[in-house]
């Protein structure tokens, strides 16, 4: 299904600033959809004046939809649907015409045109399923007077206000809570649900003749609401925007949206929404997140705890076999905690494994016998990568560096190891190369015994399900360590 920019760009002569104005009428048009009770269709006009192209389309979720298939990209030709042109060419909401039958379903169409800087740039189709039509609850009545001065609004160019965002992605919704509100600020007419939503607040009556700002000011303490200038222009219908507040018990988020289908205000609507659970579970999980930041904070000391004392018995200990295998896990050790404390500081369990990479580098060359004459240069980037990868990775990569720096160079020889990183084919290719001496004569993956090979090899094809390649660089010698693995 085509975008809304791709049609215009395709079929019509709209600018920038017409398909912005577009797109803010469309950030706010579910709220058009459900107090008209009706499907909504944006129609564009070709460029050529043949026709129009439906550019996007919103049911109601108040009602029954008028339209069963999607009809975005479809082409109407001029005379085809003469409510259409009228609207365009005349510059007014069109109301006049029979009902059409589609689908078997009676559907009532009007038309309405979007003005921007004074020109007519596109047309909206309000189109009512009429199956079921009965006579209109007082909330019903409200709910189409309200889509009336909106459409009045959207005619004239005076909707949506320039500019304006919902400070919230949770802004309320029409079927939240209701209200509207005179030019005072008077309440006349509340839903059930936002009748509701101001009782969980405290309130023992009805809200129908209060002036909402009051009412809000006795319920809502000082220090739970925003500061007064934002509560008289939100409450009392003088500004489009929204603000939080609530007790210490319920929060809610109201939004005002100005009426003035004629130019001048005449009221506001008013949309209620209680968050007060959406907002515990925001706190729920900002607790748990630290919870699990401390973890791995503790992790991360616990591990270089273990290192330390391992690094203490390991300079107690005269047989060199020993002392080397001790200093070998020091250096295990240490990788995996450098991944628990990059974790310790990411806002989720996922770490970029660029930082990671660069501080085992440094690490490893910093306490070899060889490191001041050699080091780690890294090309590519590994990208940010999960808890579980990131672990098994650094140690993949621990072990295959040490054995570059201790295996590759002699006590006096120095050089460059290499980590080369990128995405081919949709997997991480990895390729660490050394320009050391290479590797000894006969040398068989398959068959060696090497500790660090072997645990290499176990936590790329069984932890990483990845493959693994060792061999020697042609032409000037070195060794060539390549890891092939799922992108993660």
């Amino acid at each position: 299904m085509p975008s809304l920019t791709e049609l215009v760009r395709s079929h019509t002569d709209l600018d920038h600033e017409d398909v912005a104005w577009l797109q803010l009428i469309q950030a706010d048009w579910q709220i058009v959809a459900d107090l008209s009770f009706a499907d909504l269709v944006l129609w564009l006009p070709d460029r050529e004046g043949r026709g129009f192209w439906a550019g996007s389309q919103m049911r109601p979720t108040t009602g029954p939809t008028a339209l069963v298939d999607d009809v975005v990209g479809r082409f109407v030709p001029r005379g085809r649907r003469p409510m259409l042109d009228e609207a365009y060419e005349r510059g007014r909401v069109v109301r006049e015409g029979d009902p059409e039958w589609r689908d078997h379903v009676p559907v009532r169409v009007e038309t309405i045109p979007v003005r921007r800087s004074g020109r007519v740039i596109a047309v909206i189709a309000r189109n009512t399923n009429l199956l079921g039509v009965r006579t209109p609850s007082r909330l019903e009545l409200s709910y189409l007077q309200t889509a009336a001065d909106l459409s009045q609004m959207i005619a004239a160019g005076e909707f949506p206000a320039p500019g304006q965002r919902s400070d919230h992605a949770d802004s309320p919704r029409v079927g939240d809570g209701f209200v509207r509100i005179d030019v005072h600020g008077r309440v006349t007419y509340a839903s059930p649900n936002a009748l509701s939503v101001f009782r969980r607040l405290g309130l023992s009556g009805d809200l129908e003749g209060l002036v909402l700002t009051d009412v809000t000011r006795d319920l809502v303490p000082a220090r739970r609401r925003p500061d007064e200038e934002t509560v008289s222009a939100v409450l009392g219908g003088r500004a489009h925007r929204d603000t939080e507040l609530g007790t210490d018990e319920v929060v809610l988020i109201v939004r005002s949206i100005p009426l003035a289908p004629a130019g001048e205000r005449i009221g506001a609507l008013v949309l209620v929404r209680d968050v007060t659970d959406l907002r515990r579970r925001d706190r729920e999980l900002v607790t748990k997140d630290a919870t699990i930041r401390e973890i791995h904070h503790r992790v991360k000391n616990n591990l270089q705890t273990v290192a330390a004392l391992l690094r203490l018995q390991a300079r107690r200990i005269e047989a060199p076999a020993a002392r080397s295998a001790l200093e070998e896990a020091v250096r295990r050790v240490g990788s995996i905690a450098i991944v628990h404390e990059t974790l310790s500081a990411a806002a989720d369990e996922r770490v970029d494994f660029d930082e990671v990479a660069d501080r085992l580098g440094r690490m490893v060359t910093e306490v070899s016998a060889s490191g001041d004459r050699v080091r780690v240069a890294r090309s590519g980037s590994f990208g940010v990568l999960g808890s579980d990868t990131a672990t098994a990775l650094a140690m993949v990569l621990t072990e295959v560096l040490q054995n570059a720096v201790e295996h590759g160079y002699g006590s006096d020889q120095g050089g460059t190891i290499t980590m080369q990183v990128g995405i081919v084919a949709g997997r991480l290719q990895v390729a660490v190369t050394d320009d050391g001496r290479g590797l000894p004569e006969g040398f068989d993956l398959d068959a060696s015994t090497s500790l660090g090979l072997s645990i290499v090899r176990t936590l790329v094809e069984s932890e990483l399900g990845g493959r693994l390649g060792v061999g020697d660089v042609s032409g000037d010698g070195g060794t060539r360590v390549t890891l092939d693995l799922p992108r993660p």
